[in-house]
């Protein structure tokens, strides 16, 4: 995989040079039709674009830049915002901040000295990444129009201190999705609702959670475009959170902190987060609290802490859309770490209730930014200096490190560490392979082993991704319920994709070639890839469902013949072509109910009904195969009778707690559905299930967790892990002459999970 960035090294050049209009500023308003954050106004995409290229076009503070296509093939872009100097040299300043990201590059103090006093904070602020937050498609205009507009001292210093790269949108697709959808619906029942589709096409709100996976090519371009090629010091995502708690959130975060993330970045956001909500409550702005809800675990929603910079997070409350709403003071709630009611030392001033519209968020949102800028140009110096100094720390490899991590050599192509390597190789770690069969820490490690050397700048993104994770056992208070992370506790990439990464205190004198570009690979599985003769039919609601996206995300990656199927498809009856279909992670009563008739219009509401749950009951009875994923496996139980019982159902998390955790199961590797697979392996485990067995005829158990309660976790954190023992994961049950496959897990969760794709993929082989 070469990265996006490769094409665009000379683009900064041709920027300076773009010719400009000698008209004024633009307004948002002379492009849009109205003033940004209007009640019940929202434009499509190419609207904003008009905008933007026009802003670029009269103003030399401004460059428009294309970095590529979205997944539906619209324009994804960044614009360049900084003082006409700056933006004269822009190629120099990145270059030298290249140098300040990889300290090695510097040829001594004196060149150290120069570069920090000459350099420029670098901002990167995104937006617009979860489409229904709909301030994200309207702020930037604002940002970016004060910016090429004012010449007040405080706008002067962020532009003469700081080269901002402004992502106006992260999933430009979605914007155009939930704008049409909004206008379209304007006037209706379904005024202020989501659409009826992922706003990101494959993966909806998840686009959030791909910051170290990297599958999605929106979050390919951020990286390598942006993230690798300037190394910003500061990223800052601007997002929406929900109505009845505070107006707006920021940092410091939550524990726990991921443990590779050096101390200078967690005091830097610290700091800044706690600047910003300081400056907006001197500017009369309500109901902003810090260090509440949100925690700083995982990286895959904090690349750039892995990376020598910042992330900053700000959560503004939201509206419906964009149409106003009334939250009373008696309807405002405690969210984690804060009571949104009650003043305290992170939360001092309450907001007190009252109309909310989008008006407030966009003004709150470019605030915000306005104030991240303001810190960023006032100490330009400690941002550099801090941000050399955390190269020269990874550099020199901090104590608690091993001296390296070791791949060893599988000997085969495994589709997984293929899928890890191109993963470093895009996070920019320095990935060797060792010339010759060595030894180290007493061990034996085959020529062709790869190295990760622990003595090099990202090396914490490595360490961050191949080590299992020890999640804290945090508590609501002594002896309480558990405090829920706020996404999951594990992203171990060994565990997740199938391959072994060991730590090596000692590497020794082993003769290494560099090499960071994996061989090409085709993934493909035997059967199934290409095979026309074996279509399989994924159960498409309009209700959005992420697993149903990731899953055709998949099925496209692996060349795997499909087809969605609504809910007049599975009505209509015609499945008898499809050799196996799939009902993704939905609840029962999503899949049997789906969106509701009073709110969307008729064509989008309700789920299967009984007409479809009938003709699926048919279609296996007549010989097909049903796999049922997670949380639709209680639907399948249900409606087939299958003579299965969750265990976990109805426990409270003081009983049983697994808040994303992967754990270690047992399988039957005489039974064709684990073909392909090891004995033992790790699975994936979020909302998921645990069985027991009410008959036994015609059910044969596939994989099942292991009787020793103190082998069942592998990564993340569980509470009472024994109520797992013994109990099956899944199962395959026959029903006439068909079968329902349940999934007691998903083995395919988020794309990342592809030591386990082979026990979904045997199902789809009609076995």
């Amino acid at each position: 995989m070469k990265p996006i960035k490769a094409a665009l090294l000379s683009t900064f050049a041709l920027l300076a040079a773009m010719p400009l209009a000698a008209q004024s500023v633009p307004t948002p308003e002379s492009v849009l039709g109205f003033v940004p954050g209007a009640d019940r106004k929202l434009v499509e995409w190419p609207v904003l674009l008009d905008y933007y290229r026009t802003l670029a076009e009269a103003s030399p503070r401004v460059s428009y830049w294309e970095l590529g296509r979205t997944t539906n093939g619209a324009p994804f872009v960044a614009l360049i915002i900084s003082s006409e100097a700056n933006m004269a040299r822009l190629d120099e300043i990145r270059e030298a901040n290249a140098k300040l990201a990889d300290p090695r590059l510097l040829s001594g103090a004196s060149e150290r000295e120069e570069l920090l006093n000459a350099g420029k904070t670098i901002v990167l602020i995104t937006s617009s990444i979860h489409s229904t937050e709909v301030g994200g498609h309207l702020s930037p205009t604002i940002i970016a129009h004060r910016l090429a507009s004012e010449s007040s001292p405080d706008i002067m210093s962020v532009l003469d201190n700081t080269v901002l790269l402004l992502v106006p949108s992260l999933n430009p697709d979605g914007v155009t999705i939930v704008s049409n959808w909004y206008n379209r619906t304007l006037g209706t029942p379904a005024e202020g609702f989501g659409p009826p589709e992922l706003y990101h096409h494959y993966v909806g709100h998840d686009n959030n959670r791909d910051w170290y996976a990297f599958t999605q090519v929106e979050t390919q371009m951020t990286i390598d475009s942006l993230h690798n090629l300037w190394h910003p010091q500061i990223v800052h995502d601007i997002h929406q959170q929900g109505s009845t708690g505070s107006r707006l959130f920021l940092p410091p975060f939550l524990d726990p902190i991921e443990p590779n993330v050096d101390p200078l970045i967690v005091q830097g956001y610290n700091t800044l987060g706690t600047y910003m909500a300081w400056e907006l409550t001197g500017q009369g702005k309500k109901g902003i609290g810090v260090n509440s809800t949100y925690d700083a675990w995982t990286p895959a929603r904090s690349y750039q802490h892995h990376h020598a910079g910042v992330r900053v997070l700000s959560e503004t409350a939201s509206a419906r859309l964009a149409t106003p709403i009334d939250v009373p003071f008696e309807n405002l709630q405690g969210r984690r770490g804060y009571d949104a009611q009650v003043s305290s030392w992170n939360f001092p001033d309450p907001w007190p209730g009252g109309e909310w519209k989008l008006e407030n968020i966009v003004d709150y949102q470019s605030s915000a930014a306005m104030a991240l800028l303001n810190h960023a140009a006032q100490n330009r110096q400690v941002w550099l200096e801090n941000f050399v100094a955390i190269g020269e720390r990874a550099i020199a490899g901090w104590e608690q490190w091993p001296d390296a991590i070791v791949i060893p050599n599988p000997g085969q192509a495994l589709p997984g560490l293929h899928a890890a390597l191109e993963i470093m190789q895009r996070g920019m770690v320095e990935v060797h392979r060792a010339d010759e069969t060595f030894v180290a820490d007493g061990r034996e490690f085959p020529a062709g082993s790869w190295v990760i050397p622990m003595q090099q700048p990202y090396a914490s993104f490595a360490k961050a991704l191949l080590e299992r994770q020890d999640y804290p056992d945090l508590r609501q208070y002594p002896g309480g319920p558990p405090r829920a992370p706020y996404d999951v506790t594990a992203h171990t990439l060994p565990l997740l994709m199938g391959f072994e990464a060991v730590e090596v205190e000692q590497l020794g004198n082993v003769p290494l070639t560099l090499n960071i570009e994996p061989d090409a690979m085709e993934y493909r599985y035997s059967g199934l890839s290409g095979s026309a003769d074996n279509v399989v039919g994924l159960y498409q609601s309009h209700s959005p469902s992420m697993d149903e996206g990731w899953t055709r995300w998949i099925f496209e990656q692996w060349n795997i013949p499909h087809a969605s199927l609504k809910n007049d498809d599975i009505r209509s009856g015609d499945l008898e072509g499809y050799g196996a279909i799939v009902i993704p992670d939905m609840s029962p009563r999503t899949i049997s109910e789906g969106l509701p008739g009073s709110v969307y219009p008729e064509e989008y509401s309700g789920g299967l009904g009984d007409e479809g749950e009938a003709r699926l009951v048919e279609y296996v009875e007549g010989g097909g195969t049903l796999v049922v994923l997670n949380g639709a496996g209680e639907w399948a139980i249900d409606k087939f009778r299958l003579p299965l019982r969750n265990v976990l159902e109805g426990l409270d998390t003081q009983d049983f707690y697994a808040p994303g955790t992967m754990f270690n199961v047992e399988l039957a590797t005489g039974n064709p559905l684990a073909a392909n697979m090891p004995a033992k392996t790790a699975i994936w485990f979020q909302q998921s299930a645990a069985y027991d067995l009410t008959g036994t005829s015609g059910v044969a158990v596939v994989v099942h967790y292991p009787d020793d309660p103190d082998e069942i976790l592998a990564s993340g954190w569980v509470l009472h892990p024994e109520r797992l023992a013994g109990k099956a994961a899944m199962v395959r049950v026959n029903v006439g002459r068909g079968r329902v496959i349940v999934f007691g897990f998903r083995p395919q969760y988020r794309a990342q999970s592809i030591a386990t794709y082979p026990l979904f993929f045997n199902t789809l082989l009609g076995q």
